[in-house]
């Protein structure tokens, strides 16, 4: 995979649990010889940049892999019927607090501070009362993580610098504007796909908030691409298709895990990297029956 000459940057997607697809994506991308001047991520997706971006290596992948294959629902949405008749009867504008999700974080990070990872990182969450981009390049990292995963409802937004910031998905789910703006001449973008063939409506309000954020994140993600092309070089690394998984589904990230590396070792050997544009399979779809 010869980047030789261009700033190349590695730029991740929000989509909550189906986050796990990109470490799969990492997977199969490292045993291919990819290498990164910089790592751009929002959302979830900064959060397996981050890691990557500290430890930018099969071992830091691996490593990466095992705390997804140990997390639960729990561990990140701690949502009970007690919890949200609470915030409702409180006027709260969210449905739990971050602890749980701000422990693991602390727990397991490997620096402390967004400029002490190997690779140039760059966080990109969204300025609650403007809608307006900002991209995080220093400072503790804790904090811009949860401000770049602050999904709005789900999640209290975080105070950075006398700003209010929510989830990074709602300006820039695929930060291909910012990466470009950071001088990257090719960019490899890894989404996280979407539930093209989720057989129901999402049941509760989190999991219907995080299923539609989902949605127009990837059709955001298509405009994107299609308007920067001219301007650098954009892969888009094909996500999982047919997807039939929530964003809000823990429970079967050993699974997305396999299914992601064998279909990007798949999507390599045929020459993925070659191609610009947008899959097929991020335009929007249908799979009959639910497959």
């Amino acid at each position: 995979m010869d980047f030789k000459g261009a700033s190349t940057a590695l730029v991740l997607a929000g989509g909550g649990s189906l986050g796990a697809v990109q470490v799969g994506m990492l997977q199969a991308l490292l045993e291919h010889g990819f290498r990164a001047d910089m790592v751009v991520g929002a959302s979830v997706g900064a959060i397996n940049g981050a890691y990557f971006a500290a430890r930018p290596h099969r071992r830091g992948v691996e490593e990466l892999a095992d705390i997804w294959l140990a997390l639960r629902s729990e561990d990140v949405f701690p949502i009970h019927t007690f919890s949200a008749l609470k915030s409702l009867l409180l006027g709260q504008n969210h449905l739990v607090q971050a602890d749980a999700l701000g422990h693991l974080l602390e727990r397991r990070l490997p620096v402390s501070r967004i400029e002490d990872t190997e690779l140039p990182l760059h966080i990109v969450a969204t300025e609650l009362l403007t809608g307006q981009e900002t991209v995080l390049s220093n400072g503790p990292l804790l904090e811009a993580l949860l401000a770049s995963a602050a999904i709005p409802v789900v999640y209290p937004h975080r105070e950075i610098a006398g700003k209010a910031l929510v989830d990074g998905s709602v300006a820039s789910n695929t930060p291909i504007a910012s990466a470009v703006a950071l001088g990257a001449e090719r960019l490899v973008v890894l989404p996280t796909g979407f539930g093209c063939a989720c057989p129901a409506v999402p049941a509760t309000m989190a999991s219907l908030a995080l299923h539609t954020l989902n949605l127009l994140s990837m059709w955001q993600l298509v405009r994107d691409v299609e308007h920067y092309q001219d301007r650098a070089d954009i892969h888009v690394v094909a996500p999982l298709c047919p997807q039939a998984v929530s964003v809000f589904d823990f429970s079967v990230t050993a699974g997305l895990l396999r299914r992601a590396r064998l279909h990007t070792q798949r999507w390599l050997r045929e020459g993925g990297m070659a191609h610009r544009g947008v899959p097929e399979s991020l335009r929007p779809h249908q799979h009959g029956d639910g497959m």
